[in-house]
C-alpha cells in the first residue's frame, strides 16, 4: 500500500483507513514471512537510522525488517556524527537527502523528527520521541487484531504515565473512534492538546485517576514504564505517586474474561505489572514485541517502495 504522507511523524499524519490498511499489510507479510507475497521493495534502497536514545527492540525490528525487505542500513548516533558538534539539524537533513532513501530517528525531542522531515526530501520515520511512538503503537493495533480479531468496537485501558505511548493511543483512539480510558495519577496526565484532539475527532476517552475505573470491563489493558529514559532521576518519585497502578491478577480480574495485556517493554516487574501477569496467560507481550518488526516492514514498504 501507499500512503498519503511521505513522512511518518505521528499517527496523525494517516487516515483511517491506512492505520487498518498498515495493520492488515502487517498481517500478510507476518504470514508470508519471506515467502511469495513478501518481496523486497527495498532492493538498492538505502535507509539511515539515526538513534539519540538505545534500544533493543526498536533497533532489531527496524534493522531485520530493512534488511528483509532487501535494503542497505547505516546505523548512528549523533556521537557518530556531526550533529554531536552541534551541526544545524536543516544541514544533516539536506545532506543526508543526497545520500539515502529514508530516514528512521530516536530521539528526544519530536522537533527533531519535524525538522529533518521539513528540511530534507526523504521519508522521516519516527520511530520514538518524548512526545509520540506511533510505530509502537500501531505494531500494538496489529497485535490487538491477531487476538482478538477487531481493533474497532473495543475497550482500550491505558494505566500510568501520559507519556508518548499515551499520546500516541490518543491518536489512534482519534483516527479509529476508539473507546479510550486513560488512568494516571494526578500531574501526569497526557498534554491536554492531544487530549482535546482525540476528542475532537469523536474518541471516546475517558481520563480518570482510579485505575479500577479505566480496567472495568476492558478488553485491552496496556502499561508501560512508571520513568522513561531520561526520567532515571525522577523514578524514586514516581514509585510513590504511582502506587496502586500496578497491574497485577487483583486489578486485572476487573477486566474482562476475553482481555489481554500489553506492554512495550523493557518492563519493571513488580512496579508497573507484576511477573505473574506478565508471564501469564492474558499476557501478549511477546506477539507484541515480534509484531514490531512486521509493522515496522509495512511502514517502510509503504513510504520507501516506488
Amino acid at each position: 500500500m501507499q500512503l498519503q504522507t511521505k513522512h511518518l511523524l505521528t499517527i496523525r499524519d494517516l487516515e483511517p483507513g491506512e492505520v487498518l490498511g498498515l495493520v492488515e499489510r502487517a498481517a500478510e507479510l507476518k504470514a508470508a514471512l519471506m515467502g511469495p507475497g513478501h518481496g523486497q521493495p527495498l532492493v538498492n534502497k538505502s535507509v539511515a537510522m539515526l538513534f539519540d536514545k538505545p534500544s533493543t527492540r526498536t533497533r532489531v525490528s527496524f534493522e531485520v525488517g530493512i534488511s528483509q525487505l532487501g535494503g542497505n542500513i547505516l546505523f548512528m548516533t549523533s556521537r557518530d556524527s556531526q550533529l554531536g558538534r552541534d551541526e544545524p539539524l536543516k544541514d544533516t537533513a539536506r545532506v543526508m537527502d543526497r545520500y539515502v532513501d529514508g530516514l528512521v530517528v530516536r530521539t528526544f525531542g519530536q522537533e527533531v523528527v519535524e525538522q529533518l522531515a521539513q528540511w530534507g526530501d526523504i521519508p522521516v520515520i519516527n520511530a520514538l520521541t518524548d512526545k509520540y511512538h506511533p510505530c509502537q503503537v500501531l505494531s500494538d493495533l496489529l497485535t490487538v487484531q491477531e487476538h482478538l480479531g477487531q481493533v474497532e468496537g473495543l475497550t482500550y485501558a491505558w494505566l500510568g504515565d501520559g507519556n508518548n505511548m499515551a499520546h500516541s493511543w490518543l491518536e489512534a483512539a482519534a483516527a479509529l473512534g476508539l473507546d479510550l480510558r486513560l488512568a494516571c495519577p494526578p500531574g501526569f496526565t497526557p498534554d491536554e492538546d492531544i487530549l482535546a484532539y482525540a476528542q475532537e475527532q469523536g474518541a471516546s476517552v475517558l481520563l480518570t485517576s482510579d485505575p479500577k475505573e479505566a480496567v472495568a470491563g476492558a478488553q485491552v489493558v496496556n502499561t508501560d514504564v512508571w520513568a522513561s529514559m531520561g526520567q532515571e532521576d525522577d523514578a524514586s518519585r514516581r514509585l510513590e505517586l504511582f502506587r496502586g497502578f500496578t497491574v497485577d491478577n487483583s486489578l486485572l480480574s476487573l477486566a474482562s474474561q476475553d482481555a489481554i495485556v500489553l506492554h512495550c517493554l523493557p518492563a519493571h516487574r513488580g512496579e508497573e505489572i507484576t511477573e505473574e501477569v506478565i508471564e501469564g496467560p492474558r499476557s501478549v507481550v511477546w506477539d507484541q514485541a515480534e509484531n514490531r518488526l512486521h509493522m515496522q516492514k509495512a511502514i517502510l514498504e509503504a513510504l520507501l517502495s516506488d
